[in-house]
């Protein structure tokens, strides 16, 4: 009886060592599935998505989603642009660089503040990890938004989602948005700049654009010409640039209109 009993004791050993590690090996196929890599993505990111036809900002490559609107916010009297900002159906998605230090990020930090110094300010698992739900005011009523802070190599990218993108987790908005967050590319420059500086953006360059000034830099290459006389050829698809504090640059295949 001793020997049967110690026999099932070692068979339930055996049985709980197979289910521990068929448990292991499940909880770990489950970690690969949801850990997937995403961006915003350095510029030198091996793993970057292609950005050719991406609109060119400077320090933001904005991929292709039809149907949104898009505002750029500029500083007053120097006119140096700040932020960006997608239009989504009822979402918008506001987005801004800032420099960070080489050796660590800045988000840790700036959610820190932003929890200590809003008391309506709370901290959720999110999409892109840690983020930030905020009650502010937009003309005259409360809304909710979401503060998404991403760290690349010296800079992160600080994103305010706003309408259902912020508050209803399985609404296409947010899905879109998410997805849109996710494959733009960044682009930091070298130029030195101290933690939380602003990196600012440059006025937008359709791929078409970008096309025909590399054309015609290498124009101006074989005759030998000065490359600070070259100016921005005229846009064969209509679009405007201006200089203001606020643009509006509507997108439908392509974008299609600056204001």
């Amino acid at each position: 009886m001793r020997f049967f009993g110690f026999g099932k004791k070692k068979d339930a050993e055996v049985d709980d060592e197979v289910i521990e590690d068929a448990v292991a090996e499940e909880t770990a196929d489950e970690a690969d599935e949801t850990v997937e890599p995403h961006g915003p993505w350095d510029i030198n990111d091996d793993n970057a998505p292609d950005y050719d036809e991406y609109l060119n900002m400077g320090a933001l490559y904005l991929p292709f989603l039809f149907g949104i609107e898009l505002r750029l916010k500029a500083t007053n009297p120097e006119g140096n642009i700040i932020s960006a900002t997608i239009t989504y159906e009822k979402s918008s998605l506001e987005m801004e660089v800032f420099a960070a230090p080489k050796s660590s990020g800045i988000w840790d930090e700036i959610r820190q503040e932003l929890l200590d110094n809003r008391m309506k300010a709370q901290e959720v698992n999110g999409e892109f990890g840690k983020e930030i739900l905020l009650p502010v005011q937009v003309q005259g009523r409360e809304v909710t938004s979401r503060i998404v802070g991403i760290d690349g190599p010296r800079w992160m990218v600080r994103a305010i989602f706003t309408g259902p993108a912020a508050t209803e987790e399985d609404s296409e908005e947010k899905k879109a948005l998410d997805k849109f967050l996710s494959d733009v590319v960044v682009n930091r420059g070298e130029e030195p700049l101290a933690p939380r500086d602003r990196v600012f953006l440059s006025r937008p360059l359709t791929p078409s654009q970008m096309r025909e000034m590399e054309k015609a830099a290498q124009e101006a290459e074989e005759v030998d010409e000065d490359h600070s006389e070259l100016i921005l050829p005229d846009d064969p698809n209509g679009y405007g640039q201006q200089s203001q504090v606020q643009h509006t640059l509507r997108r439908g295949p392509l974008f299609s209109e600056m204001r």
